[in-house]
């Protein structure tokens, strides 16, 4: 691979996300109306602070994956951080390889936001997740998140928009040129 601006920009959207989704978790952490870190063993709320505007910051722990699914405890938190770990390692090497800005920013954001909930996990068995959308915004949106959930998410619809809808003209264009 040729090292060039157009090469090397996806590789600083990845700790650019794992930056700002930790130190977005070390202010909720520090907050000491949220009680982050007296909680870390609580399977509920740990404290809430009703913000002006679309979203309020609720510090819960989740120990499952983004949006809550699979908790889990024990050595399954392990097998679960392993999986995660597998997963961005192998987005990372598809990255590697990656043609097009959209498929490099997808790969770039989802593997950034895996690294960021994978630190969580390792330090604490549970991820950090705080960014609690209001009734008034979504109507009901009952899932608390995070920066990393969030690039994941935008990620993954990133790769969809880009492997099913920009990918088909293009290979539309090679069957009638075949």
């Amino acid at each position: 691979m040729k090292l060039s601006p157009q090469t090397i920009w996806p590789f600083a959207v990845i700790p650019l996300v794992v930056l700002f989704d930790q130190v977005t978790k070390w202010m909720i952490l520090a907050e000491p109306r949220l009680n982050g870190l007296i909680c870390l063993h609580d399977k509920t709320l740990c404290g809430k602070i009703v913000v002006p505007g679309p979203v309020d910051l609720s510090m819960v722990w989740n120990r499952g994956m983004s949006f809550g699914l699979f908790q889990s405890e024990g050595i399954m938190r392990w097998v679960m951080a392993g999986l995660m770990a597998a997963i961005a390692i192998g987005f990372f090497f598809w990255l590697l390889r990656a043609e097009g800005r959209w498929l490099k920013a997808s790969l770039a954001l989802v593997v950034g936001g895996a690294i960021g909930n994978l630190i969580d996990r390792v330090r604490f068995g549970a991820v950090v997740d705080f960014v609690d959308v209001n009734e008034l915004t979504l109507g009901y949106f009952p899932w608390v998140f995070n920066v990393a959930d969030a690039a994941i998410t935008i990620g993954a619809i990133l790769l969809f928009v880009d492997q099913f809808l920009l990918s088909r003209p293009k290979q539309a264009n090679s069957l009638k040129q075949g």
